[in-house]
């Protein structure tokens, strides 16, 4: 079956697996802990450590219904508010009513939360947007690392095989189109070196977020949205990008600050801290019934917009009242990190603005963890499972990740056919798929790698050049329509037929034309001025017709010259990062309104009768972007064919 790959040099050497897990999130590692308890032959595939994944810089906590008079249908109640109406419930109602086990079981592994000295039950404090306290936390504000420590320690002891500092490039497939395993980069000298194969007929994507795609994140450097952009280039679908969530307290360290920023939990605001502007003024009271711990879409915008009447680059968080002591034995983490960049928050207000922290969309996926190739599965920030909506709830994420990876492991683990496998249509979304092949009935031949000049002659890349619309066409085909319901009529933006064509399991994979790595931080600027915060048509205009030019020129001197730029680490990162922010653009242009932590300055309403619904993007093979909107907030079966509407570049 065709798709799209990135250019690499051919696979060295393989391994085989039943199941292979990318990503050491609390996602990934809880996925191959609980198929490898029930026998099945894991291999855990992470860009960094093994201890370095993104769930290591969580601070505030895993939320659960734990505490005394707290239900779970208090804890999806909170959920929907945030999720500002695009939850899809059943997600929700498996995530709060499975969480508290989830949790426990998570302890049982070894995780040690904070408990009080008199009575030994977990201490649990408030964040934005919760009606009760049921954070549980580590270590004061580091709770991320100390479930990435219990997991990392209990894999370890079990023997599961993992492959470290290695970032994965594509999806292998089998002549069915079922996954098959994926190629992957080992950076560095070892026992494995350079680019290799797992081969596996179960992958399951935990590869953490996107926050790269913008200059200032809260993400860390590996977040490059390799798993995004490994699934668009298998086919697999993708929806909400467009909800990436601002955090609002990212301590600010300068106009020029690039990279990953030092956050500010939530939890400091849970423990009564106040958010004021230079005169000491609290400008969240009487814009929610919850002040400070308003969801974290409305603390973005207020803060924004009281930095936009004061002409300020940023506001403060005060929490000079919590003393000395509680600051140290609390949130010790988060003090050292005012320390160390020069500001005491036991003696001053800490200087904080919004900042990208996660994407409340990605690879869609059914309540299994399915996506919509066959055998891919994934979870935690990298998926889509429909329980954010527009806008996550805090400490939902670490939550999230435990709970669907649970049932990735099941439906891998515990059913009647192979794994992922389509069901038939009378079955539910929640119905097991079965039993799966093992890594030796999976086998298959590795890609041959193909040359610059032969990429730029395999006919979907020879069709490339003529079906690249200018930046206007890009930019302002999505403005035309204010509602799904008004769109233009799929043939006014139709791709040529010689990209349509019907997919056959002997065409060759198109080559995904590299981006050379300089070209990051034009990618981030384009993102951070345009489809920050604040958005409006003009600015995501401009952002789509700056991604465009990138990525044209790519295109053009692939399919032209034959060239592209070198294969390496930095250029499949960069490449990555271009796709996942066109489509990130697209979907944000086509959504004309105001919701969650999608922001349209020239649309500032919410408009639930033309928009509770969800924007669905697929790649192309001539690599345009499809994009179609869902009848209702209700998401269709992850094995439903894939109509297309409208096209962009």
């Amino acid at each position: 079956m065709t798709a799209i790959r990135l250019h690499a040099p051919a696979p060295g050497w393989a391994l085989e697996a039943d199941v292979v897990v990318i990503g050491s999130g609390v996602a990934g590692l809880t996925a191959a802990l609980r198929c490898a308890a029930a026998g099945v032959k894991v291999t855990v595939v992470t860009k960094a450590r093994l201890d370095d994944g993104s769930t290591r810089w969580a601070q505030g906590g895993i939320a659960a219904a734990l505490g005394d008079g707290d239900t779970p249908d208090q804890h999806l109640d909170d959920t929907l508010v945030a999720g500002a109406g695009l939850c899809a419930e059943a997600a929700v109602r498996s995530l709060v009513t499975e969480g508290p086990a989830a949790v426990r079981r998570l302890i049982e592994t070894g995780a040690r939360f904070d408990t009080s000295a008199d009575t030994g039950e977990i201490l649990l404090t408030r964040e934005g947007g919760h009606h009760r306290r049921r954070i549980a936390h580590a270590g004061g504000d580091a709770t991320g690392a100390e479930i990435s420590r219990a997991l990392v320690a209990a894999v370890r002891a079990a023997g599961i095989e993992t492959v470290e500092n290695a970032l994965v490039l594509d999806l292998l497939k089998d002549a069915d189109g079922r996954a098959a395993g994926v190629t992957l980069h080992v950076m560095g000298e070892g026992r494995r070196d350079g680019v290799g194969a797992v081969r596996a007929p179960a992958v399951v994507l935990a590869t953490g977020g996107m926050g790269q795609v913008f200059s200032a994140t809260t993400n860390p450097p590996v977040s490059t949205g390799d798993g995004v952009a490994l699934a668009l280039r298998a086919g697999a679908e993708v929806s909400d990008l467009e909800f990436v969530q601002f955090h609002p307290t990212v301590l600010w360290l300068g106009p020029d600050a690039e990279g990953q920023q030092p956050l500010v939990s939530e939890a400091v605001r849970g423990e009564g801290a106040h958010l004021v502007d230079a005169d000491g003024v609290r400008f969240m009271l009487g814009q929610h019934e919850l002040a400070e711990l308003a969801p974290r879409d409305i603390v973005a915008k207020a803060i924004t917009r009281r930095m936009r009447e004061r002409d300020a680059e940023h506001m403060y968080l005060d929490a000079r009242h919590f003393g000395a002591r509680m600051w140290e034995t609390r949130f010790p983490t988060i003090l050292a990190a005012c320390r160390a960049h020069g500001i005491d928050p036991v003696t001053e207000p800490i200087p904080v603005a919004p900042a990208a922290h996660y994407a409340s969309g990605g690879v869609r996926t059914d309540l299994r963890g399915r996506t919509t190739v066959p055998g891919l599965y994934a979870c935690g920030e990298v998926a889509c499972t429909g329980v954010h909506g527009a806008n996550r709830l805090a400490s939902n994420s670490l939550l999230e990740g435990l709970v669907f990876a649970e049932r990735i492991a099941d439906d891998v683990t515990s059913c009647p056919a192979a794994p992922g496998a389509a069901p038939d249509a009378a079955a539910t979304p929640d119905a097991p798929a079965a039993p799966m092949p093992t890594a030796a009935t999976a086998a298959l031949p590795l890609p041959e790698t193909a040359t610059a000049a032969e990429a730029a002659t395999a006919p979907e890349a020879a069709t490339a050049p003529d079906t690249a619309a200018t930046a206007a066409e890009a930019t302002t085909a999505p403005e035309a329509a204010t509602a799904p319901d008004t769109a233009p009529a799929p043939e006014a933006m139709a791709a040529p037929e010689t990209a349509t064509a019907p997919e056959t399991a002997t065409a060759p994979d198109a080559i995904a034309a590299l981006v050379a790595p300089e070209a990051r931080f034009a990618i981030q600027r384009a993102m951070t001025t345009g489809a920050g915060v604040l958005r409006s048509a003009a600015s995501l205009a401009e952002a789509a017709a700056r991604l465009a030019r990138l990525h044209s020129g790519a295109v053009d001197a692939l399919a032209r010259e034959g060239k592209t730029a070198e294969p390496s680490v930095e250029t499949w990162e960069t490449t990555n990062l271009l796709l996942v922010a066109r489509v990130l653009v697209a979907a944000a242009q086509r959504r004309a309104e105001t919701r969650g932590c999608h922001w349209r300055e020239d649309h500032p309403e919410r408009d639930d009768a033309a928009w509770q619904r969800h924007l669905l993007v697929s790649l192309r093979p001539d690599r345009t972007l499809a994009v179609r909107t869902t009848d209702t907030p209700a998401f269709p079966a992850t094995i439903a064919p894939f109509p297309e509407t409208e096209s962009y570049q």
